[in-house]
């Protein structure tokens, strides 16, 4: 898989525009300014996603909102914190606090639509730049290890890449890690970058 510095650039560019779109609307509902800081870029081998460290992803235990995408390109989106960033972002969202340490159903319900409003702003505009059409299926949301997740979620993809694109939350001076994952399926990835390439010439 041929991954060099334009490629890695011009799929940073793609997903800032949508990280920064992301933004905006949750600028727009919460009434917060909410700042997400521009992603960094890893691509690594889907067999190897559960052995990153956990200092890239912020922790070994996670809470997850993924969504499966399809079109040219296919895979599955997947938003990822930490579970005190987890809690501490919708508790902000929601203006409420927790009294435990765990999300009851309602604070599900909220992350999931958080997860649903940055995966499409994420995707919605790496569409739409590359004029290309995608459908997306309803987010879901589960907790656990990376290796957990890779293992039960991600099942049959043991051959694909995986974009990891980690991004902060800026939110009334609080520092939120959240990361962003993009699995493709075999030759999505290639394909998104051919799209990309074409875009660029």
């Amino acid at each position: 898989m041929e991954f060099d510095e334009d490629a890695q650039d011009a799929l940073t560019e793609l997903i800032n525009i949508g990280v920064g779109r992301a933004a905006g609307l949750l600028n727009e509902i919460t009434g917060s300014n909410i700042r997400l800081s521009v992603p960094e870029i890893h691509l690594i081998p889907f067999g190897e996603l559960a052995g990153v460290n956990k200092t890239v992803l912020g922790s070994d235990l996670l809470s997850t909102v993924m969504q499966e995408f399809h079109g040219q390109f296919s895979g599955v989106t997947a938003l990822v914190f930490p579970p005190d960033s987890a809690l501490t972002l919708v508790n902000l969202l929601s203006g409420e606090e927790s009294g435990t340490d765990s999300m009851d159903a309602v604070q599900v319900e909220t992350m999931k639509e958080v997860g649903n409003i940055i995966i499409n702003a994420v995707m919605g505009s790496i569409s739409n730049i590359l004029s290309e059409n995608l459908s997306f299926s309803l987010p879901v949301y589960f907790e656990g290890q990376l290796s957990t997740i890779a293992t039960d979620r991600f099942r049959g993809m043991q051959d694909d890449w995986v974009v990891i694109a980690k991004t902060q939350f800026l939110i009334e001076s609080k520092k939120i890690e959240g990361t962003i994952l993009l699995v493709f399926e075999v030759g999505s990835l290639e394909r998104l970058m051919e799209c990309i390439r074409k875009t660029h010439s």
